[in-house]
């Protein structure tokens, strides 16, 4: 048995490396708590489902990315269009790394952002926060043309999800994709720059 408290970040820890080994499909609660030499009622008393316990995994992993995304869109040093570049090449980047680096864990992502989870949803959410704030600091300064910011974030987002959302991951492999990406973006800066 454990000698040691056991603590939530040490189950997401054991979850994760669980989840890396067998995939979204075959981990249980069980496996976890035997990983970590505990009954799978002591992992229960922290989260109340194998749901719970997976969306911990992945907001955890969220989390670590979200600093990434924000510095790119917060670069006051660059007008707004190209933080807006930059904001969506750093989201490409980070997914397609994600999903080459880390297949197993980025596989649950994929399961969860299927059934809309609600760390899936909250991440959303942030990315069209992060868009529609250069949106906004675009207009304001007449890069842009204008409209409403959250239409128009909400557009940018859907116009690229090829390169974002998991159920794309396959794509990501191609040799082409980079420069689809940046064609997309390059047509999408265009098309609100202000005439």
């Amino acid at each position: 048995m454990r000698g040691e408290p056991l603590d939530a970040e040490t189950i997401v820890s054991a979850t994760e490396e669980i989840l890396r080994r067998h995939g979204p499909d075959k981990t249980t609660v069980l496996d976890v708590a035997r990983q970590l030499g505990v009954s799978h009622g002591s992992v229960y008393r922290h989260f109340a489902s194998k749901a719970a316990l997976r969306e911990a995994v992945i907001r955890r992993w969220l989390d670590r990315v979200r600093t990434e995304l924000a510095a790119a869109a917060d670069n006051s040093e660059l007008p707004p269009a190209e933080r807006l570049r930059a904001l969506l090449n750093t989201m490409f980047a980070v997914k397609w790394a994600k999903a080459r680096q880390d297949p197993e864990l980025f596989a649950t992502f994929r399961v969860l952002a299927a059934e809309h989870s609600t760390v899936s949803s909250e991440h959303v959410g942030f990315l069209l926060a992060l868009i529609r704030d250069v949106i906004i600091e675009g207009i304001a300064t007449g890069d842009f043309g204008t409209g409403e910011p959250e239409v128009i974030a909400r557009a940018v987002l859907d116009a690229t999800s090829r390169f974002h959302d998991p159920t794309h991951a396959a794509q990501w492999h191609s040799p082409e994709t980079e420069a689809e990406s940046e064609a997309v973006v390059a047509l999408i800066l265009d098309g609100l720059r202000a005439r």
